[in-house]
Order: C-alpha cells, then sequence, then structure tokens
C-alpha cells in the first residue's frame, strides 16, 4: 500500500489550490513510476480536514486552473492504474467530496467528519465535470440530496446511502483493503497485462469524456465570471466617487 497523506501544502484546511493540486500530480507520478504496483490511499494529516474543497477566489482568477491542475488531479485519479483509496479522516466539503468520488473507494472516519456538497448553499454552479462522477456513482434519490439540499452526511448516513464503502481509520482501511484483495488487482493479469485502466475508462466514460472536453470551456466559462465581477467592483467605485462628490457639493 502506498499512502499519500498531504498537510502542509495548502494550510489550514487543505484547500484545492494550484501548489496543492500540482503537488498531489507530482506525487501521483512517483508512486507510479518509482514503486510496483499496489493500493493507493489518499488521506490527510490534518485531523479535522480531509479538504475543505475548491478555493473559489483562486480558481476564478487563476489562468489555466481547471484544465491544468483541478481537472488534471480528477483525471488522473479516476484513471490511476491501481485501486485508489480515499481515507475521509475529516470534513470533506464540495470539491473536496468530488475528488473522492474520483478515487474508487472511499472510507469514512466514524468519529468524525461530514460530507457535502454546499455549492447550493454558495451560489457556485456545479460544471458538467463536477456532476458527472455523481451521477454514475450515486443513486439518484442520493444524489438529489447531495446536489439539492446540501445534505450534510455523517458517517452512518453515508454508508447508509452507499456515498462510502466502509467506515474506520487506517486500521480498518488496510482490512477493507486486504478483504478486497485489492492488491492484487493492480497486478498483470492472466494475459500478462494489466487492464485496470482500460477498465476504469470504460466504466466512466462519460466522466472521462467531460474532464477532457470541458476544461477549457470552463477556464472560458469562470474568466467571464471574473470579468464580471470585476466591472461590477469597478462600477462600484464610481458609484460611491459619484455619491462622495453629490455629498460634497451639499
Amino acid at each position: 500500500m502506498w499512502i499519500l497523506s498531504v498537510y502542509k501544502t495548502s494550510p489550514p484546511d487543505n484547500r484545492l489550490r494550484t501548489d496543492f493540486c500540482q503537488a498531489l500530480l507530482l506525487a501521483l507520478d512517483i508512486v507510479e513510476q518509482r514503486y510496483p504496483p499496489a493500493v493507493l490511499i489518499t488521506t490527510s494529516g490534518i485531523p479535522k480536514f480531509y479538504s475543505n474543497g475548491l478555493d473559489l477566489e483562486h480558481g476564478t482568477y487563476t489562468p489555466h486552473f481547471f484544465t491544468e491542475s483541478l481537472y488534471a488531479v480528477w483525471r488522473r485519479l479516476l484513471c490511476y492504474p491501481m485501486p485508489t483509496v480515499a481515507l475521509l479522516n475529516g470534513h470533506a466539503f464540495a470539491g473536496a467530496l468530488m475528488t473522492a468520488m474520483y478515487c474508487d473507494y472511499r472510507i469514512m472516519n466514524p468519529h468524525k467528519g461530514y460530507l457535502c456538497l454546499n455549492e447550493v448553499e454558495l451560489g457556485a454552479p456545479l460544471r458538467p465535470p463536477m456532476t458527472s462522477i455523481f451521477r454514475e456513482k450515486m443513486a439518484p434519490h442520493v444524489y438529489r440530496k447531495t446536489a439539492l439540499e446540501a445534505h450534510r452526511f455523517k458517517a452512518l448516513d453515508a454508508l447508509k446511502e452507499g456515498v462510502v464503502d466502509a467506515l474506520g481509520r487506517l486500521p480498518e482501511t488496510l482490512s477493507f483493503i486486504d478483504e478486497l484483495k485489492l492488491v492484487s488487482k493492480a497486478q498483470s493479469g492472466m494475459s500478462g497485462r494489466s487492464v485496470y485502466i482500460e477498465l476504469k475508462r470504460e466504466m466512466y466514460r462519460q466522466s472521462l469524456q467531460l474532464l477532457e472536453s470541458f476544461g477549457e470551456e470552463d477556464g472560458r466559462e469562470f474568466a467571464r465570471i471574473a470579468a464580471e465581477r470585476r466591472d461590477r467592483e469597478a462600477g462600484e467605485r464610481r458609484i460611491r466617487e459619484w455619491e462622495g462628490k453629490a455629498k460634497a457639493k451639499l
């Protein structure tokens, strides 16, 4: 087993920013190319948070963030050549839950944390690559509760609704991996080759296609949002300047 525990790249809550995503991409490359195939576990060294999700300000104003960082991480996890397990040690909100869904399995701390997709409360739209993975991995009524109600799943609730596969911490996660014989799934089959990537690409074809095709479009959309925001802020400054001059004349 290979364990990626992230905690210094994006403190205090592992926000999904460029530096965080690039560090994770590098770690994924190192594990794949420098070590034998096994099972990859992602978790956090920050007890309270697996991750607190996307940094909206950073994502909106950073060029190519979606194409080269966030979606790149999701695409890498989705098609990783070995089983991936998200060990959710604490809260996983919004983009963090999306990231966990792009892993093959999810194990949740039974005593701490919520899982929540709270974009409806933030007033932030869900782009196609952000929603497709939930459609592919959740029952429709659970997806509705997740996306439209911003339901905060506690551990038992998440297990009951199939959002996570088991409850526990690292020992229970290792037992889960052993019980499902996941390490063997990363090895070459009787044909002499591993088909793990091909199987996942076909299982989650829609999500993969959306990650590859919507990256540039999403970048343009968020650039438009940023431009509109700058225009509103400039307009507000002009109005305040005009109001100040009007008051000075009274």
